[in-house]
């Protein structure tokens, strides 16, 4: 099997970053990043992979898709039951990470976790399609259910309770959270392994700082 896996191995080939490529702020660095994301053609480049540890020690990681990001943080959307919900609950603390594949980069983050206020959530909630807001109503996110057509049922529930002349507001379950980050490393592909990473680091009241890791 070893032997087999070698014919995954990539040698790397793009250029490199140094300390006059990266911006001051590691939000403006990300969105040129992401925006570079987009213009290849990544199908959702907002996909990431939301790693969190619960009351017990267990660490998890799943993907999700990034809704928003300014200085305040990056946002995603769940339910708040669900496993990770109750990971971040219990643990409030979660990293992020992006892997850009075309462009041979990977972005991770890592804070601290809060929710999203009501009205952020409400707004985000509502840009969603009809059946997307019923979805989040109707799963019981994480929870063992019999079959598929117990999912169904619960869906015919929730479309007779909510019809569509009606209003369809949010679950009280479901909602937005922020990851606040402390640090952000930004990695780009290089030959022979030797690989750049960029890491912005929130040194108190001197803000972010700026340093080089080896690979």
């Amino acid at each position: 099997m070893s032997e087999q896996m070698q014919q995954y191995r990539k040698e790397y080939s793009e250029d490199g970053i140094d300390f006059e490529d990266m911006a001051d702020s590691p939000f403006v660095q990300f969105g040129k990043w992401f925006e570079s994301a987009a213009e290849v053609g990544m199908i959702e480049p907002n996909g990431m992979t939301l790693s969190t540890v619960d009351a017990d020690g267990r660490p998890s990681g799943r993907i999700v898709l990034l809704k928003a990001w300014d200085e305040r943080g990056f946002v995603f959307y769940t339910n708040f039951e669900s496993r990770k919900g109750q990971a971040m609950a219990a643990n409030p603390m979660a990293s992020l990470t992006f892997w850009w594949r075309e462009q041979e980069r990977q972005v991770r983050i890592e804070g601290k976790i809060e929710k999203a206020g009501d009205v952020e959530s409400d707004a985000y909630y509502n840009s969603r399609p009809r059946a997307s807001r019923l979805g989040a109503w109707t799963s019981p996110q994480s929870t063992q259910i019999p079959d598929r057509e117990a999912l169904q049922s619960r869906l015919t529930q929730i479309e007779e309770k909510f019809p569509a002349d009606g209003p369809l507001p949010r679950p009280p379950f479901w909602g937005g959270y922020r990851v606040v980050p402390d640090r952000i490393e930004f990695w780009q592909g290089r030959r022979s392994r030797l690989h750049d990473r960029m890491v912005y680091e929130l040194a108190g009241s001197e803000g972010w700082q700026l340093i080089r890791l080896a690979p």
